[in-house]
């Protein structure tokens, strides 16, 4: 179905908005000062954060069904809503609990709502590009952190924490119901002007749709989930311990450390443009054998080196390998069970995600309590780890291949 439709403006939209529903993961700069205001301790504050991350596959799910409605601006003003408004009521709360329900609960639906309906709908636009626009949209999401921090952190400063927390809140709920307005939803059948579906050896359509109740029977589908939680594991490790690795293991004062956790937000920002894009070209099997080796090559450098420079360039590759699986997955999930029932589907397989939110940062604090705060045999299970990924990679591999001869095999018997 060619339709006229500015799908460039939507993704532009939607990347806007990620960059709003992104700043959940700045709540390392509200976290402190939210000590001192409510004299509780950081694992108290920290909560509301773990509880925000828990949940995700649950909105996720529930924004990636109004997506495969026809629902997806529908789902941004929901999730949106939701999203300012938890942020202004933690601005508001007067109690640690207070928190776990607005920032933990409250915006941490709304934010999974909103991420699965802008990478639904994206996905769906760029037939051709997926790789591409879901690295462009979830990039935005990456970003945040870099976008929001330091206006969070000028203005607790001028302001005070509680303020700041509604400002934002408010702020959030303009631009992204704004930005609602300029998205809409991809229309059933749609492909772009001058572009020919592909036709797969034993098909009419060049695809499947495979509604989630069915996709989890697949063994293909732990497959996919297993490489998700394993390409983002490092991540997750990294992500909640740059700032300490530094200064323990490299010797940075916490000013310097502030810089190279800024360094890899950016790589992580960058990494799913530059991975998505590159497995448009070269295939997603091929860029994941890609990524999970640099991971692997990324872990050694930063458990073996002494310097700054090679925490430097661990840093840098571990952020553009974790940007890159969170850009090539929406992808995969697509082409593999279709695209009818994507935004569930993936909502479904981003728990192997929340995997790897769970058990990254475990296992590096385990592993560093254990060891006098230094993380290196923590680096060395996720070198480990990586390379597991990477026999996967030959796993899924053969999967892809015995799907795609299978049906010519069937018609000649």
């Amino acid at each position: 179905m060619n339709i006229e439709l500015n799908r460039w403006r939507i993704l532009i939209a939607s990347t806007l908005i990620n960059i709003c529903v992104g700043a959940v993961y700045a709540f390392s700069i509200f976290a402190l000062p939210l000590t001192k205001v409510f004299h509780a301790t950081m694992p108290e504050i920290m909560m509301a954060f773990t509880i925000n991350a828990a949940i995700a596959p649950i909105p996720m799910i529930l924004g990636g069904k109004l997506v495969d409605k026809g629902g997806a601006r529908t789902a941004i003003f929901l999730g949106g809503s939701m999203f300012g408004i938890g942020f202004i009521l933690s601005g508001l709360a007067t109690a640690p609990w207070m928190l776990y329900i607005t920032y933990g609960i409250i915006t941490g639906i709304g934010q999974g709502i909103v991420y699965s309906s802008t990478i639904g709908n994206s996905v769906k636009l760029f037939p051709d590009k997926r790789g591409m626009a879901a690295g462009i949209v979830t990039a935005g999401y990456g970003g945040g952190t870099i976008v929001i921090a330091p206006i969070a952190n000028a203005l607790i400063t001028s302001n005070g924490v509680q303020s700041t927390l509604v400002t934002l809140g408010m702020v959030f709920l303009v631009i992204i119901l704004g930005c609602g307005l300029l998205v809409k939803a991809c229309p059933v059948g749609y492909a772009p002007k001058g572009w020919t579906p592909p036709v797969v050896k034993g098909t009419q359509t060049g695809g499947v749709n495979i509604p989630w109740n069915q996709m989890i029977k697949k063994p293909m589908f732990y497959v996919i989930a297993c490489m998700f939680l394993i390409g983002a594991l490092s991540g997750m490790m990294v992500t909640s311990n740059a700032s300490v690795i530094g200064q323990t293991m490299f010797g940075l004062s916490a000013a310097t450390a502030a810089l190279y956790v800024s360094l890899y937000s950016l790589s992580n920002c960058l990494g799913r443009v530059f991975w998505g894009a590159v497995s448009d070209k070269i295939g997603r099997t091929k860029c994941l054998m890609a990524i999970y080796l640099v991971i692997a090559v990324m872990m050694l450098i930063i458990a073996s080196s002494t310097s700054v420079a090679g925490f430097a360039a661990a840093i840098v590759g571990i952020g553009l390998c974790f940007g890159g699986t969170m850009g090539i997955f929406p992808s995969i999930v697509g082409e593999k069970f279709g695209m009818k029932y994507y935004g569930v589907n993936y909502g479904v397989t981003f728990i192997g995600y929340s995997g790897a939110a769970f058990f990254g940062p475990r296992i590096a604090n385990s592993v560093a309590a254990a060891n006098g705060g230094m993380f290196t045999k923590a680096f060395y299970i996720a070198l480990v780890i990586s390379l597991v990924g990477f026999a996967l990679t030959f796993i899924f591999k053969s999967m892809e291949s015995k799907k795609t001869t299978a049906p010519t095999s069937t018609k000649v018997a």
